[in-house]
């Protein structure tokens, strides 16, 4: 299929759009139609039969019946099985408002058991509370739930688009709120559009993410659909994700990869055993430490486990079979039959599922408050995507139910749409069109998801997750590379880039996490003791400005609801900053440390002697070996040290110990980190500054900009060392400091690398006369510089190159002339640039050809067919690449034809660009 343009994009509007037709989707887009929101619903399937639900649910985890269970007694359940780590205020809306979900799901006619006297069969499953309320008929829900969108006063207010796939949300540029959608349609390819007042995203679990013990791409616990579609797009909107290191892993039916139904199997009388037939499980059914025991039974001599159920009454088993093989799973019964195996005669084998994040069914998700709100404005998250532990099904409907309600306040967005964000979603999407013939999208997701059990899955240690990292970065590559040819491979292919996304996560917060908890979920080897003093915390990740993955670990605030054994205390959030790796060594260990290499003496010496001197080449790069404050500060920089703990160090009479302390600095970037940073520049060692502005160059793009820090570094511009100014000169220009006047001043500077530096902060300026004046820098690459940057400003003019353009220098000459192609090449310009094509320099005659690509075609087409004919290849190259610019002119295709036989396979290319 051809690529679309993006103008070419189909542009949707409405006040809500719902991303994801299942269970918290469907809700949010029912809720907020009855709130009068004019509602778009987008969903990558068919609503029919889309998301987890579609299969059918054989019960109710979580249902807090009135006089079966308490609110508080559920809130404090899931505080437990969650190890503390919980907002209770949003476990709170479903222990409340779960019950009228029910019966509201009941008026719309899904089914629920009740006993004799028409109460709710709620049963006990967990240790203690009664909270599970089964469906024998629960393999309607989801049609059920697709009849309510299809009634008439709904379908007045809910569009549902089918078959059309978000890959990011769009946020508003002026202050970062939700203001749509990028996406488009899996049949067609078309590129789709979307403005709105409120996105709810909706898009459940990333279960793709592990790869089962099959080996089958799609043969995964939960949804293969789910590829972690609502981790990504809220990631890169901004939005913070909690939890990410609390996997949820499940036991299933081995070989089958479907949940072995304990939940709906432990009311009728079965359990899980080891081949002894003994019960082994201590903890209760929805904790991490259910899956610890459960893995430690099967690694040992105790194994196989399995689910019970041969020692039931007829009865029972044929009440089993009639829920497990019709909602659940409805190949459940086929595959028993295949294996020869019954019920009455066979008890189940059972395993671990692969890893999985979801919000749902263990805690990592989104990060929302009690009305789904995510942190970016007007951006929602519900159902498995939302970080609400162990809500399961009722949990995504009320909180379905709340994002729909508050996000229906608001209209749709009415602005133009960020062309940036839509350009990259674009460039997302039809990528592997591009290359037809790359790697398939099976082979590269199977290898993905092999690194993942390979050095993601618990149990963890920071050498594995740091080698996970380092896969995840350079798969980043190998997944641009992906081939697709139809709209269906386009969205498998962004499937890949979503669990990559998310798998990166994983590692980097499981890294984060210097502790063990959740039993199996998230089991340190190398950190095997839960820390609840330094670790009760929510361990939130949000993407920087820098682009970079960072963590903030946030405490975790008083409970509603008392819970014995924690006592959180809430306080300031801990922020964390980008995680360290684990340095992995890749030979084995050394019989005996090297030997430090020899320092050689200088021969003379100044006043002060080779030893007196600081500037001397004696003083080691990182410091000087003999030095305790080494040590020392070694040893502090482990422990994130403040700024107050290391500005002793940074004043130290050593400077090998002050060098040492600003790499420290530029390690750990503590507040106040720039402007000390910046005061080291001038420090009297010239390790010492170059250290300092290595780190400056390192954190320019996650240092806060701030009147310190600016000061210092425009004090800089007055050091000596011209690599000082160099380095303070990028510094400001990056963060957007500095000024006209003092990117000015510095073109008078010495070194004509500083001049450069001076430039380039007055391009980011639009300084044109300023620049303009550079124009007669004694030094040629100066003047190279100032003919690009004239270029590059915001409203460029052919003007100010004029003197750049009969410059003495050949390669001033061609950078002026190539510039033409920005600025525009009007007729006495194109003139100069025709009689350019026959300079002797051939880098004047490919700076004129290129300026040529913005002259009238009557001048320039005839000009560069003969270019085509030039000896130099780099000429002929640059004369193509103009000619498509007018290739709409027939002279200018005649030409093109021409030079697809060239010699040099470039021009050859560049000309068959044009068939």
């Amino acid at each position: 299929m051809d690529i679309p343009a993006i103008g070419d994009a189909e542009e949707l509007s409405c006040d809500v759009l719902v991303i994801g037709g299942g269970t918290a989707g469907t809700m949010a887009a029912l809720t907020a139609a009855e709130r009068g929101a004019r509602v778009l619903l987008l969903e990558k399937a068919h609503v029919r039969h889309s998301g987890a639900l579609a299969m059918g649910m054989d019960g109710v985890n979580n249902a807090v019946v009135p006089g079966r269970a308490e609110p508080d007694d559920y809130v404090a359940e899931i505080t437990r099985a969650n190890d503390g780590v919980v907002d209770q205020s949003t476990v709170r809306q479903t222990a409340t408002r779960g019950f009228a979900m029910v019966q509201r799901l009941e008026s719309y006619g899904v089914k629920f058991e009740k006993d004799e006297h028409g109460e709710y069969a709620v049963r006990q499953v967990h240790r203690s509370g009664s909270y599970v309320l089964p469906m024998p008929e629960g393999k309607d829900v989801k049609k059920v739930l697709y009849r309510q969108l299809r009634r008439r006063e709904m379908r007045e207010r809910i569009r549902i688009e089918n078959r059309v796939m978000p890959v990011r949300v769009l946020t508003s540029p002026e202050d970062g709120r939700a203001i749509g959608a990028a996406a488009f349609n899996t049949r067609t390819g078309a590129f789709v559009t979307v403005r709105a007042g409120a996105v709810v995203l909706a898009t459940g679990p990333c279960g793709r993410l592990g790869l089962p013990a099959s080996g089958y791409l799609y043969g995964t616990y939960e949804n293969p659909t789910n590829a972690g579609d609502g981790y990504a797009m809220a990631y890169h909107a901004g939005a913070a994700l909690t939890g990410i290191e609390c996997f949820q892993i499940n036991p299933l039916i081995k070989d089958y990869n479907g949940p072995a139904c304990a939940y709906v199997a432990n009311p009728f009388g079965g359990y899980q055993v080891n081949r002894h037939g003994e019960r082994f499980v201590d903890s209760d059914y929805w904790s991490g430490q259910m899956m610890a025991e459960f893995a430690a039974e099967l690694a040992s001599d105790r194994g196989p486990v399995y689910l019970k159920l041969s020692h039931l009454p007829e009865e029972s088993v044929a009440s089993l079979e009639s829920i497990l093989h019709t909602t659940e799973r409805p190949t459940r019964g086929t595959f028993h039959a295949g294996r020869g195996h019954d019920y009455r005669t066979h008890d189940i084998e059972m395993h671990i599922s692969e890893i999985g994040l979801c919000g749902g069914h263990s805690a990592s998700g989104v990060r929302v408050d009690d009305h789904a709100r995510t942190t970016v404005p007007r951006l929602y998250a519900a159902g498995d995507l939302a970080s609400v532990p162990h809500n399961y099904m009722i949990g995504a409907f009320v909180f379905g139910d709340l994002a729909g309600g508050d996000a229906a306040r608001y209209a749709a967005y009415e602005g133009t749409l960020p062309a940036d964000q839509l350009a990259a979603a674009h460039e997302l999407i039809y990528r592997p069109l591009r290359n037809p013939d790359g790697p398939p999208q099976p082979q590269v997701e199977y290898k993905l998801r092999r690194f993942v059990n390979d050095y993601v899955a618990p149990p963890k240690t920071g050498a594995k997750l740091s080698l996970a990292v380092a896969a995840f970065d350079r798969m980043t590559g190998e997944i641009a590379e992906m081939g697709a040819r139809t709209a269906h491979e386009l969205m498998r292919c962004a499937e890949v880039s979503f669990i990559r996304d998310c798998a990166e996560m994983a590692a980097r917060s499981s890294l984060a996490r210097t502790e063990s908890r959740w039993g199996l979920y998230h089991e340190r080897l190398d950190h095997p003791e839960r820390d609840d003093t330094g670790w009760l915390y929510h361990l939130d990740l949000r993407k920087s400005a820098s682009g970079a993955m960072e963590f903030t670990a946030r405490p975790v605030e008083p409970y509603l609801v008392p819970v014995d054994g924690f006592a959180p205390a809430g306080g300031p959030a801990r922020h964390l900053g980008e995680v360290d790796l684990v340095p992995v060594a890749t030979a084995g260990p050394r019989e005996a440390a090297p030997a430090a290499r020899a320092q050689t003496a200088p021969t003379t010496g100044g006043p002060e002697g080779p030893e007196g001197s600081e500037g001397s080449a004696a003083v080691p790069a990182h410091g000087s070996a003999s030095s305790p404050r080494i040590l020392e500060l070694l040893v502090l920089a482990e422990e994130s040290p403040d700024l107050d703990a290391l500005t002793p160090y940074l004043a130290d009479p050593d400077p090998a110990v002050r060098a040492a302390a600003v790499a420290a600095l530029g390690e750990t970037v503590p507040p106040g980190a720039g402007p000390a940073l910046a005061a080291r520049l001038a420090d009297a060692a010239p390790v010492v500054r170059a250290a300092a502005a290595a780190a400056l160059r390192e954190l320019v793009e996650v240092l806060p900009g701030g009147p310190e820090l600016g000061a210092g570094l425009r004090a800089a511009l007055a050091v000596p060392d011209p690599a000082v100014r160099s380095a303070a000169l990028e510094a400001l220009r990056a963060l957007r400091l500095g000024d006209v006047q003092a990117y000015a001043a510095s073109l008078a500077d010495a070194d004509p690398e500083v001049r450069i530096h001076a430039v380039r902060a007055l391009v980011s300026v639009d300084a044109v006369p300023e620049l303009a004046a550079a124009a007669a820098d004694p030094a040629r690459e100066v003047r190279v510089a100032v003919a690009k940057g004239l270029a590059s400003v915001h409203a460029p003019a052919p003007g100010p190159l004029d003197p750049l353009l009969v410059d003495a220098d050949p390669l001033v000459r061609g950078a002026a002339l190539g510039a033409l192609a920005s600025v525009g090449c009007p007729d006495g310009y194109a003139r100069t640039a025709v009689a350019a094509l026959a300079d002797a320099a051939w880098q004047v005659r490919a700076g004129a050809a290129a300026g040529l690509s913005a002259a009238a075609p009557e001048t320039a087409v005839p000009a560069l067919a003969k270019a085509l004919a030039d000896a130099n290849a780099d000429v002929r190259k640059a004369a193509v690449l103009a000619l498509l610019a007018h290739r709409d002119a027939p002279q200018a295709r005649a030409a093109l034809a021409t030079a697809v036989s060239d010699p040099d396979a470039d021009v050859r290319a560049y000309a068959g660009r044009a068939a």
